[in-house]
C-alpha cells in the first residue's frame, strides 16, 4: 500500500480522474445523455434502460466497461492513497472507503453492463448499490480532502507528510 502513499502516483490518479470524469461529458450524447450511474429508484432505472435505443445500450456498455471502470479505480486509489499518507497511523482505517467505494462502484458497473449486453437483468440491485455508492463516495471524498488539509498544514509548517 505505500506505492498509493507516493506523490508522482497520487498526482497521476488525479489526473486519471479528471481525464476520466470529462469522457462522461464527451460520450453523453452517445449513451442518450443521461447515464444508469446516477439513477437508483427501480422504476427510473428501469424506464431510462427501456428508453435507450440498441445503439445507445452499446455505446453505455462500451462506457461502463472503459471508461467507468478507470473512474472508480482513479478515484477510489486516490482518495485512499490520500488517507493512508496522511492520516498516520489512522490511514488504514481512513482508507476503507476510498476502497469500498472502488469495489461498490464496480459491482454496480458489472450490474449494468450485464443488462445492457443482454446477458442478466440485476438492475433493481441499483437501488441499495448506487446510494450506498454515493454515500461512500461522498465520505472518502470529504476524508481525502481533509487529508488534503493535512498536507497542506504539514508543507506549510514544514512537518513531513
Amino acid at each position: 500500500m505505500q506505492f498509493l502513499t507516493r506523490a508522482p502516483v497520487l498526482l497521476a490518479l488525479f489526473v486519471m480522474m479528471i481525464l476520466s470524469g470529462a469522457g462522461f461529458q464527451v460520450f453523453g450524447p452517445a449513451v442518450g445523455g443521461a447515464y444508469l450511474d446516477m439513477v437508483s429508484e427501480p422504476a427510473e432505472v428501469r424506464a431510462l434502460f427501456e428508453a435507450l435505443t440498441p445503439e445507445q445500450k452499446t455505446a453505455h456498455f462500451w462506457v461502463t466497461v472503459l471508461n467507468d471502470t478507470i473512474f472508480p479505480l482513479s478515484f477510489g486509489l486516490l482518495f485512499a492513497g490520500m488517507a493512508l499518507r496522511f492520516f498516520g497511523k489512522w490511514g488504514k482505517l481512513a482508507a476503507l472507503p476510498g476502497f469500498a467505494v472502488l469495489i461498490f462502484d464496480l459491482t454496480e458497473n458489472t450490474v449494468q453492463a450485464l443488462a445492457l449486453a443482454g446477458v442478466a437483468d440485476a438492475l433493481d440491485a441499483k437501488a441499495w448499490i448506487t446510494p450506498l455508492k454515493f454515500g461512500l463516495f461522498w465520505l472518502a471524498a470529504a476524508i481525502a480532502i481533509l487529508a488534503a488539509l493535512i498536507g497542506l498544514y504539514r508543507l506549510a509548517t514544514r512537518r513531513k507528510a
